[in-house]
Order: structure tokens, then sequence, then C-alpha cells
């Protein structure tokens, strides 16, 4: 069951390079998958941190899911990757969480 017009937040440390790489794999992972999303965002930290409860879903590295629990509480998906680069891992994680079958 896949969810159109959910919006989808990815966070790096600094929101330049790691962010932008995981946007478009994420980005890759919807077309696949057959989600059309109403917003996918990249940034760093500082800023996701106050942004992601504006987000159904937020993916960042597993070491800093801890920074988004107010989020989290507040009914964000929130998903950390060992690999922030792998599409089969973004993928995996969707289906772990009901965003697809």
């Amino acid at each position: 069951m896949a969810k159109d017009n959910m919006s989808f937040l990815v966070c790096c440390a600094n929101g330049a390079g790691s962010s932008l790489m995981m946007k478009m794999t994420m980005t890759k992972v919807l077309d696949k998958v057959g989600i059309k999303p109403s917003k996918v965002h990249h940034c760093a930290l500082s800023e996701g941190k106050t942004a992601a409860g504006q987000f159904d879903v937020v993916f960042c590295a597993q070491n800093f899911m801890s920074m988004f629990k107010d989020a989290q509480a507040k009914g964000t998906i929130v998903i950390g990757l060992r690999n922030i680069m792998s599409a089969q891992e973004m993928e995996d994680k969707m289906r772990e969480n009901g965003i697809i079958e």
C-alpha cells in the first residue's frame, strides 16, 4: 500500500553533500515503489530537528535518531539508516515501517 502525498525529510550533519545524495536516493526509491510524495527535503540536523514535526517521515543516520524524539512523539516516522546511501536499506526500512507493502 504505497502512500502518496507523504512528505519526507532527509538529514545529515551539515545539510550539504550527504543529505543531497540521500535525497536523490530517496527520490529513486519513491519512484521505484510508486509513491508520489508531496515533498522531499534535505537539510542539516539543526534545521531538521526543528522542522521534523512538519514531515511524515524523517530519514537520518542511525546515530542521530535520538535528536528527533519530539517529532516521533507527535507521530512523525523517524528512520535511522546504517548506510545512508543504500537504496535497498531505505526501501527495506520503509517496508518495516508500513510506508510500503
